[in-house]
């Protein structure tokens, strides 16, 4: 298969990358500053979460940094690592499992007794297990996909949400979705779907709350554990471009990424030239799930 087989066949903008660059790296650009905010990353111990988030938002110099996952151990051996490079920052590690509301309330219940409230959440905690064809698939662990992707990802943005001071609060939140969520892919039913409904949430977190960017974010292919064989031979994108575009999706300064808000993002994409095309996404409503065809009495007369 072409290396660049994803990459073309989602591409938006004329450049793509597979790597950091300048506009996304946070240790090069002030506009992505964190300064005085608190952000929150799930799935915090390993993967995604524990290469390109964690050390990306480390950079960005937030008043604090909350790392979620259930595996305690890992996060905190994440949060000794990231101190001794930014040893002015607040890394709280907190034990969390998506798929169980009282470990949800527990964890922003510390989160307000601590800081009151969180500025940014990333929604990156999800798992891919099953691999079988739906007509095969064990029902209970493909159900169980949702209750972690789905049902867990809805529990931690509402209780983000209802965590902000006012309806007015600006927030930003970055949900993880994946190019399965709208190319079907053999053996990955419970995953694509899983994450079609992320993205679709995303849309609709994006209209009830105008004070929040809300993007689904389609990191790519990436060397995780997550990774399936098949796709090994494309995964050259590095957790440090998603890391990056990450902080970008979320920065509070430079272009605004309102635009975004509740529309697919892939990290391939070139972020300048996505807000070159704001006005074109803007007005066609593009990078949102949409039914296609002519509609409407007129066609018929």
């Amino acid at each position: 298969m072409d290396p660049e087989y994803f990459v073309k066949l989602q591409q938006f903008t004329p450049h793509t990358y597979r790597d950091i660059y300048p506009a996304i790296d946070p240790t090069k650009q002030p506009s992505l500053s964190q300064k005085g905010k608190v952000v929150i990353i799930t799935g915090a111990s390993q993967g995604l979460g524990a290469r390109g988030f964690a050390p990306a938002f480390a950079a960005t110099k937030p008043k604090a940094l909350i790392l979620a996952a259930r595996n305690l151990s890992k996060l905190k051996a994440l949060a000794a690592s990231l101190s001794k490079d930014h040893p002015d920052i607040a890394i709280l590690s907190l034990a969390l499992d998506i798929s169980s509301p009282d470990s949800i309330s527990t964890f922003y219940t510390t989160i307000k007794s601590n800081y009151g409230h969180a500025d940014v959440l990333i929604n990156n905690a999800a798992v891919n297990d099953v691999e079988q064809r739906l007509k095969d698939a064990d029902p209970v662990r493909w159900w169980s996909e949702f209750e972690i992707n789905v049902r867990g990802t809805f529990l931690m943005t509402q209780g983000f949400l209802r965590l902000l001071p006012s309806p007015d609060t600006p927030a930003r939140i970055v949900t993880l979705t994946s190019g399965a969520a709208v190319i079907a892919f053999d053996s990955v039913s419970a995953y694509g779907i899983a994450k079609l409904a992320l993205l679709q949430m995303t849309a609709f977190v994006a209209l009830e709350n105008p004070n929040v960017v809300n993007v689904a974010l389609h990191p790519g292919v990436i060397e995780t554990d997550m990774l399936k064989e098949a796709f090994r031979a494309v995964a050259l994108d590095t957790p440090e471009l998603v890391g990056g575009v990450g902080t970008w999706l979320a920065a509070w300064e430079g272009a605004d990424r309102a635009f975004l808000s509740g529309r697919y993002v892939t990290a391939n994409w070139d972020v300048e030239e996505l807000v070159g095309r704001s006005e074109e996404i803007l007005k066609g409503d593009l990078l949102k799930v949409g039914l296609s065809g002519r509609f409407g009495r007129e066609q018929f007369q």
